[in-house]
């Protein structure tokens, strides 16, 4: 009996320190998200993210063996949060996939501004991180697709908008590489290359140019009888 009370015990206390170290776990991700977004991947620092968490130092190394891979944790949990592409209006949605993905970008700026932290981490993950860390964060973007990119091509093929002579997963990278880009740029002035906020009145236009040009690439290519037969 007693030794079966101390394997329950045991049991027990082992279940309490899982349940605590992912509880301490998940403060020092929040706090890191708020550090990572003030300052940036190079800015933020893990003695300052332990003292707002109330650890040690070694603690947050011994949870995510290196500031890279405390990033890493952030960057995920910052994706999480953000919505996939099917998860817009449904009403829009209804449209199809290209007003699904004009949408998006034109609500690109309210969706920072409602809610930033998240997002600026994305960005840095995106912009501001060596191969070191773009080299997992890649390979996550591809094995969990947050955004539900490859569901968004596939709606888009069922659909008969995007075409399907060319593998999804190709075109789902496609639009992550693109879109990403193009919705950095239209959310922040150090990243626009020039195109949006030296003129701010040409947004709605360069953003029909992007849907246009990103159209012209993935949407299905008439065959020459049907070209023919247009007036």
């Amino acid at each position: 009996m007693r030794a079966r009370d101390g394997l329950r015990c045991r049991a027990v206390s082992a279940g309490r320190r899982a349940r605590d170290g992912a509880s301490r776990r998940e403060r020092i991700i929040a706090a890191a998200m708020r550090r990572f977004a003030e300052r940036g991947y190079r800015g933020a620092r893990v003695e300052d993210i332990a003292a707002d968490v109330g650890v040690a130092k070694g603690t947050v190394f011994l949870d995510f063996g290196s500031k890279q891979g405390l990033f890493l944790a952030t960057f995920q949990e910052a994706v999480s949060r953000l919505p996939s592409w099917l998860e817009a209006p449904q009403a829009v949605v209804d449209r199809g996939f290209w007003a699904t993905l004009d949408w998006w970008l034109e609500r690109a700026e309210d969706l920072v501004h409602e809610d930033p932290i998240p997002h600026r981490v994305a960005q840095i993950g995106r912009n501001d991180t060596g191969l070191g860390l773009r080299r997992p964060i890649d390979r996550f973007m591809r094995s969990e697709d947050p955004y539900g990119t490859l569901e968004f091509i596939e709606f888009g093929q069922r659909r008969g908008e995007v075409r399907d002579d060319v593998d999804p997963e190709m075109l789902a990278s496609i639009l992550d590489w693109l879109a990403d880009r193009f919705q950095d740029a239209l959310v922040d002035a150090e990243l626009d290359p020039g195109l949006i906020h030296r003129h701010p009145e040409r947004r709605r236009m360069r953003i029909k140019e992007f849907v246009e040009v990103l159209r012209t690439g993935i949407a299905p290519v008439p065959d020459e009888a049907e070209r023919r037969s247009v007036p």
